[in-house]
Parts: structure tokens; sequence; C-alpha cells
């Protein structure tokens, strides 16, 4: 459940914020004597591995929190 919502903040974020790039980057790029190519994969691999990186956090961050004794935490407070 709580992965569902981050993916939808992360989708929405990169629909937002890829082609704002995209554009920044093109036009900082155009600046220099060598040009060298933009490839679309670069993007797509960049978005998949901080949806990778994001998923397996907030999953171990879950699963640490649902084992946890709760005697532990009542002991603590």
């Amino acid at each position: 459940m709580l992965n569902k919502g981050l993916l939808v903040q992360i989708a929405v974020a990169y629909t937002v914020s890829a082609p704002i790039a995209y554009y920044i980057v093109k036009q900082w790029l155009e600046g220099f004597a060598y040009k060298t190519p933009m490839y679309w994969w670069v993007s797509v691999l960049g978005g998949f591995i901080i949806l990778s990186v994001s998923v397996l956090t907030v999953s171990w961050e879950s699963y640490m929190a649902a084992s946890m004794n709760p005697v532990t935490a009542i002991k603590t407070e």
C-alpha cells in the first residue's frame, strides 16, 4: 500500500520533469563546440534507477517496522 502511493508520486514527478530537463539540457549542450547526442534511454534508465531505489527503500523500512516488537516501542516511550 505504501509503494502504490510512492509509485504514483514518482510517475507524476517524472512525467513533469523529464520534458523540462530535456529542453534545458538540449539548450545547454548547444553552447559547446563539440556536439554530443542525447539518448532517450539515459533518461529512462535514470527514472528506473530512482524508482528501484525508492521502492526498495520503502519496502525495507515497511518490513522493518512490521517486524519490530511492539513491546520495545512501548518501553521506549
